[in-house]
């Protein structure tokens, strides 16, 4: 199974913000999407940053709650991990696995397509072993 089946099936939207968009609205953007992280993104297409939850915990846990004020670019992570389309979720698993972080961008060169989170690796990862266990258990039914 690999990301471009992910992506068919949950949808391939994303949800970004603008690097200048202050800290504030950009929870109240998280709380409305219902998502962890969002895409920083300037021009909508490239990836400037992604700001997950757990920036805006580390800048308030060290500057306290000026930290709301400040801008998206002052506490996104610059340097982000990507795929591609045709990464596995095997690759992937180990991605998020060494890099500690529960979001990935999709990219098709270098715009923007979709976003994996460990919840659809997860989801994704169940009902492969679900498909297993009950071919197993056919195969072992007509043995």
């Amino acid at each position: 199974m690999n990301v471009s089946a992910i992506l068919a099936e949950k949808g391939a939207s994303v949800f970004t913000l603008k690097s200048n968009i202050n800290i504030m609205d950009a929870v109240r953007a998280l709380r409305e999407n219902k998502v962890g992280a969002l895409v920083v993104s300037d021009d909508g297409t490239s990836i400037d940053g992604i700001l997950s939850e757990r920036d805006i915990v580390r800048g308030v846990a060290e500057q306290g709650a000026p930290c709301l004020d400040r801008k998206v670019g002052d506490l996104m992570t610059r340097n982000v991990v990507t795929c591609t389309e045709d990464a596995t979720v095997s690759d992937l698993m180990e991605l998020m696995t060494q890099g500690r972080f529960r979001h990935l961008p999709v990219v098709r060169g270098d715009a923007l397509v979709g976003i994996v989170s460990i919840g659809d690796i997860v989801k994704r990862r169940i009902a492969d072993v679900e498909r297993e266990a009950e071919d197993i258990r056919s195969y072992i039914a007509t043995a």
